[in-house]
């Protein structure tokens, strides 16, 4: 088994089609098609369906490209940190909770680039989602917070999956709203003062436990709510309706505008689900590769520029 088959297996199974991978790896279909054959004569197990509309994964097919992933992550990067082939194309994933401070940190990551050659990507998604990349080392880093509320329930899952969570900073509760909002003047709000107002939180799914939610207080029983899948339908209504949302505080204005502001949530530390203990997750033991590393020092720089660490 070569590195160059597993980086072929896992294009067919991210491409669904191996006409489709050939093109994408610059490689003939006969030739990606006998070095899967090879592959899969060596390993005993047959890893793709194969059928008229493309490949599938058997079984065994994503066990193994489970554990491929985790296998070409490490190879790219011992290769990134120690190669002096300063052209290879450089690659990395980051999937993240809905914050501003985590795309501002990867836009400042990718300026730091000398090269044309890279394959990036920022996947802003479900919590589930965060963690199951990381799981599947689709993503080499994840963005999420952990509270009293939901720690037990999401470090269960992250000790499961050989999975660690490094602590950024501890942010307190806040109310996230238009500045033209009749609360927006004040200095603290309480819980209570909210109640005409629509509660606006990011959808997590009809199978996902509210241990998942990127929201304090998920609990809670809202007069008025509203499920969400993007940051921009927030901010929109936040404007249409006077929504707001509770979050961490960390808010990045260059992207989100000047139009919206975050204000201290009062009341019991206990009933609020405590302190949000923002951070980031990766396979334990594991060596992140040089964007990894940038991108989290700028995560840090970000933190330190906005007096939170």
């Amino acid at each position: 088994m070569t590195i160059q088959q597993i980086r072929y297996a896992i294009t067919i199974a991210d491409a669904g089609s191996i006409n489709k991978a050939a093109q994408l790896l610059f490689v003939s279909q006969p030739s990606l098609t006998t070095a899967m054959q090879d592959l899969e004569r060596e390993l005993n197990i047959s890893i793709f369906n194969r059928g008229g509309r493309g490949v599938t994964l058997t079984g065994d097919g994503e066990d193994f490209i489970r554990h491929a992933r985790g296998v070409l992550q490490q190879y790219d990067a011992l290769a990134d940190n120690y190669s002096t082939a300063s052209k290879l194309k450089k690659h990395f994933s980051v999937s993240t909770q809905h914050y501003t401070f985590a795309v501002k940190c990867f836009a400042e990551m990718v300026k730091q680039f000398h090269t044309d050659e890279y394959d990036l990507a920022i996947r802003e998604c479900r919590t589930r989602d965060v963690i199951g990349d990381v799981i599947s080392s689709r993503s080499e880093i994840g963005i999420l917070y952990l509270s009293d509320f939901n720690r037990k329930a999401i470090t269960k899952i992250l000790n499961e999956n050989d999975l660690q969570f490094i602590k950024l900073v501890d942010c307190e509760a806040c109310v996230y709203l238009w500045k033209e909002h009749p609360l927006a003047r004040q200095k603290s709000i309480r819980f209570d003062q909210l109640r005409e107002y629509p509660c606006l939180s990011f959808e997590q799914g009809a199978d996902s436990s509210y241990y998942f939610s990127e929201e304090l207080m998920s609990t809670e029983e809202y007069a008025r709510a509203i499920k969400i899948n993007d940051r921009a339908t927030v901010l929109n209504l936040m404007v249409a309706l006077n929504g707001y949302t509770l979050c961490s505080g960390l808010i990045c204005e260059e992207l989100n505008g000047s139009e919206y502001v975050a204000i201290p949530l009062e009341g019991d530390p206990e009933i609020m689900g405590g302190t949000m203990e923002i951070g980031y997750i990766t396979k334990k033991n594991m060596i992140l590769s040089k964007r990894g590393e940038r991108y989290i020092g700028e995560i840090h720089k970000y933190l330190v520029q906005e007096h939170r660490i």
